[in-house]
């Protein structure tokens, strides 16, 4: 018997090893057959290799051990890959003239291909003994074949796995690698942005002929736009690369003045879109404000894109038992009811090839909310609309907190 040679036969053997039942499987070989050595051979054009073994007669084989190949059997059934089996080789009209027995001291041996499903040869599921066995039983070679069928589909199963496994990991890293790459180039694309920004507003202010001051507005309108990409491309990765969105709570006075100047913003870059607004919140409340500002923002700006053109848009701001409560209300084509379990994960609308955008809004949206400690959803029908709702708890300050107060921050005054 020798050492393994130098080809890599360890995944075999770690297939083999994963095989929860091949322990079950030698020993049920062994009380079949009567016989006390039972064995899996991985079995190639050049090598017969160990990779089971359960051995009561000290035959001296343990996984990963190595015979000739030409001093086995086993190269012959990989020939013909059928059965062989004898009871008594010395008794035996071909058998008792074959090397093998001789050479190893047989007298009972029994063989059984293991094939895998796309026809490759495995190797064998084999039992031997040096004293002759009843083998005259048919239902011995069914079982044995039954149980090398059972290893074979073991194995399929195993490799199938393991590739999706290395597919999952695969996938996994480039995930990594491209959410990385979205968060340098949305950093880098910050600095170019702001040139075009200042020399838009320096253009507009020397402009006098109206049509040149309106190509300048353009460019700045176009480069708020981008800045609000980009700032919804850092906020992804921020979320996805690191621990989530960051929120900073803080006592805000401001709160309902701040979301009023997002809906008038929103309307005035859509003129198109009629929006109907309800708010009324506390005077003092400890929030983000700049994050609860980009929350509106992108659940309004979710309703101009998706929602009927030019069709009504509700806004509802108000508290209910200690929950700040945001629902932007709208008409259109409701959503896809198999989108809905994913609605909140980025690129889910994007990729379902919904107009503009990266997709990426509601997902910062549901990231703002849970920030808060917040949840957030969304009922969708023909008849009664899409409305998102935002429940942010115990965002309100009680009123006795007021004396307390240091002076008032000011108000935010960049919203995504």
């Amino acid at each position: 018997m020798a050492e393994m040679s130098t080809i890599n036969f360890g995944p075999d053997l770690r297939a083999v090893a994963k095989i929860e039942a091949i322990p079950m499987i030698l020993r049920m070989v062994k009380q079949v057959t009567g016989m006390r050595f039972a064995a899996v051979a991985r079995v190639t054009d050049k090598q017969w290799v160990t990779c089971a073994v359960d051995d009561s007669i000290a035959f001296g084989l343990k996984p990963g051990d190595e015979l000739a190949l030409e001093t086995t059997i086993c190269n012959e059934i990989r020939q013909h890959r059928t059965p062989v089996i004898f009871a008594h080789a010395s008794e035996h009209p071909l058998f008792s003239r074959h090397h093998t027995p001789k050479l190893y001291g047989l007298e009972s041996y029994v063989s059984i291909p293991i094939v895998r499903a796309n026809g490759d040869f495995f190797g064998t599921l084999c039992a031997i003994d040096s004293a002759p066995a009843n083998l005259d039983i048919p239902v011995i070679t069914e079982t044995l074949t039954l149980f090398a069928q059972l290893i074979a589909a073991n194995l399929d199963m195993q490799a199938s796995v393991d590739e999706s496994q290395q597919e999952l990991a695969m996938e996994k890293k480039t995930g990594h690698l491209r959410e990385q790459l979205i968060a340098v180039l949305g950093h880098d694309l910050r600095t170019p942005l702001s040139a075009i920004r200042m020399g838009a507003d320096m253009l507009e202010s020397k402009l006098i002929d109206r049509p040149e001051r309106r190509l300048a507005t353009a460019i700045q309108s176009s480069a708020k736009r981008m800045g609000s990409l980009i700032e919804n491309i850092l906020d992804f990765a921020r979320g996805r690369l690191g621990s989530g969105i960051p929120v900073e709570p803080q006592i805000v006075e401001t709160l309902e003045s701040d979301l009023q100047r997002v809906i008038a913003e929103i309307a005035t870059a859509h003129p198109l879109a009629s929006i109907e607004q309800s708010i009324s919140v506390a005077p003092l409340n400890r929030c983000d404000p700049v994050r609860l500002c980009q929350l509106l923002s992108n659940l309004l700006a979710n309703a101009v894109t998706h929602g009927e053109r030019g069709g009504l848009i509700k806004v509802n701001i108000s508290v209910e038992a200690c929950h700040l409560v945001i629902s932007v209300w709208n008409r259109g084509v409701p959503i896809e009811p198999e989108l809905m379990p994913k609605l909140f994960q980025p690129y889910t609308r994007s990729e379902q090839g919904q107009r503009e955008g990266l997709g990426l809004g509601l997902y910062i949206a549901a990231e703002i909310v849970r920030g808060h400690n917040g949840t957030i959803g969304v009922t969708s029908s023909e008849a009664d609309g899409t409305c998102f709702t935002a429940r942010l708890p115990t965002l309100t300050v009680p009123a006795q907190q007021a004396t307390l107060l240091p002076e008032t921050p000011p108000a935010p005054d960049n919203h995504p």
